[in-house]
């Protein structure tokens, strides 16, 4: 069986279409910490695109893994000299793939750290991009403020530790630049947060002013931190896409990526050192991003959250069981209408109707099989992020919030019923410790979950939220999801 590499490529260009680029004239350009399933639907792709138009050979992207975990990615792209399968798929069952070659290298920093700082300090290197998750830059969802917590960034901002985080590489090869006058390169935030770049900037310059407070104006006065916008929806890879690689394409390929068709990159063009030509293969080069974000965050990735805790106790798994339920469907239409929209700002280009039915359609992806487990991962990282400011904006404007409410309080009873989906389900949230006692104490104490300061802030002092959650806990109680959601349609109606 003929395993994905560069020598096996004319044998494969008979099956799909291959990179038409010679692979080994390419300068990399990016650097790129966190290679996972969404930076090779997107960002990478989107590279690709622009090489396979014949130019631009000096924006090669570099993968970086600093987690344990990024060890298989390393051996998977080091045996397949970085090349892997995209493959779209539609909800008519159409499917789309194709060989992607724009990732040249891939360094774990584990392996060598001084190999990392190396190639972040070369003057080719224009842009290091990011997609290290939201909970990946330390930012305190309630002050906003840098709280360095995590284990490698602790041991980085001990005097001459050899860096192990993601900011610590970053802010060793600066420093290298700046003593050599070199010119910095631009960080570029791809993660799901509102102001990424900006959240980016806040990280670095608080990193960096802990450990050299010239460093730190410097990087905040010569790099720049584009904000961009995100989205395909790329479930993680199983083993049956890697079988069916080899049963349509007679090839193996150890961690194909599966997508939907559908991609958007809204991207601020602001640039320290230079930028490839994006907007020649369909991204949107824009002045000021915040609509956008706003738009996919409170939409997209809040419905995400809406649908997931819910879905889960009603017995769902995946996310096109649960909206194609039409009960479910309707909720989040209704979430989105009437909680949602009426927050956001308006967004050129975007009719927000016609937006909030393709996400419907795009849930109801059956190809994509994507996973509510998969939305489910740090949720104390992504409610704040996604819901809650919904909630905050709505209790100013006096407008309704009970769909929210009910979301929150699935949350808190799918925590507190947590052991009995155990081997089903792996809980993956740095505070679900805190999370599962917060929720059970609920059952005392009804509001408690609420008390989670570093979660909801001071919403637990806004009597109108406390009272909805109130409600809407003792009706998932007694009443069940079903009802919960009948009950709350119906009082809104009237």
């Amino acid at each position: 069986m003929t395993t994905l590499s560069e020598a096996a490529l004319p044998k494969i260009a008979n099956k799909l279409p291959t990179p038409t680029y010679p692979r080994r004239a390419i300068r990399t350009g990016i650097v790129h910490f966190g290679v996972g399933g969404f930076h090779r639907s997107h960002q990478a792709m989107f590279i690709d695109r622009l090489l396979n138009r014949g130019n631009s050979l000096d924006w090669g992207i570099c993968g970086v893994g600093v987690l344990p975990s990024d060890v298989q990615m390393r051996d998977v792209l080091h045996t397949q000299d970085g090349l892997y399968t995209l493959i779209l798929k539609s909800p008519d069952g159409a499917e789309d793939a194709r060989i992607i070659g724009s990732i040249t290298e891939y360094l774990f920093a584990p392996d060598d750290p001084a190999a990392v700082i190396h190639k972040l300090m070369d003057p080719a290197i224009r842009i290091v991009s990011l997609s290290v998750t939201e909970g990946g830059y330390s930012i305190d969802d309630a002050t906003g403020e840098f709280v360095p917590q995590t284990k490698d960034i602790v041991h980085d901002l001990i005097p001459n530790s050899v860096p192990q985080s993601v900011f610590g590489l970053i802010c060793a090869a600066l420093s290298q630049r700046r003593e050599l006058g070199a010119k910095p390169f631009t960080v570029m935030s791809c993660d799901n947060m509102q102001g990424n770049g900006n959240i980016a900037r806040k990280a670095l310059v608080s990193f960096a002013k802990l450990k050299d407070p010239g460093l730190a104006e410097w990087i905040n006065e010569h790099v720049a931190f584009p904000n961009s916008m995100v989205d395909r929806i790329t479930p993680g890879t199983t083993d049956a896409d890697r079988e069916a690689v080899i049963a349509f394409y007679g090839f193996t390929d150890a961690w194909p990526v599966v997508a939907e068709p559908f991609e958007q990159w809204v991207l601020e063009d602001n640039f320290t050192s230079g930028r490839p030509p994006l907007q020649d293969v369909g991204v949107q080069l824009v002045e000021h991003v915040e609509p956008y974000e706003l738009m996919k965050l409170r939409l997209l990735n809040a419905s995400h959250q809406v649908m997931s805790y819910l879905g889960y106790l009603a017995g769902h798994r995946y996310v096109h069981e649960v909206c194609a339920d039409p009960l479910f469907a309707n909720f989040i239409l209704e979430y989105m209408e009437r909680e949602a929209s009426p927050t956001l700002p308006p967004v050129p280009g975007i009719d927000l109707d016609a937006y909030r039915q393709e996400l419907l359609l795009r849930f109801t992806n059956t190809a994509i099989r994507d996973t509510l487990a998969r939305q489910m991962v740090d949720a104390s990282e992504r409610i704040p992020k996604f819901l809650l400011p919904v909630v905050r904006e709505q209790l100013i404007l006096g407008g309704p919030i009970g769909c929210a409410a009910l979301v929150i309080a699935a949350w808190a009873q799918f925590l507190e019923l947590a052991d009995e989906y155990e081997g089903d389900i792996e809980i993956t949230d740095r505070r679900f410790v805190e999370l599962r006692s917060a929720a059970c104490a609920d059952k005392v104490s009804p509001g408690a979950f609420l008390h989670l300061n570093a979660v909801f802030g001071d919403l637990n002092t806004n009597e109108r939220f406390v009272t909805a959650y109130r409600r809407a806990r003792e009706s998932l109680e007694h009443a069940g999801v079903h009802t919960a959601i009948r009950h709350l349609t119906k009082h809104r109606s009237h």
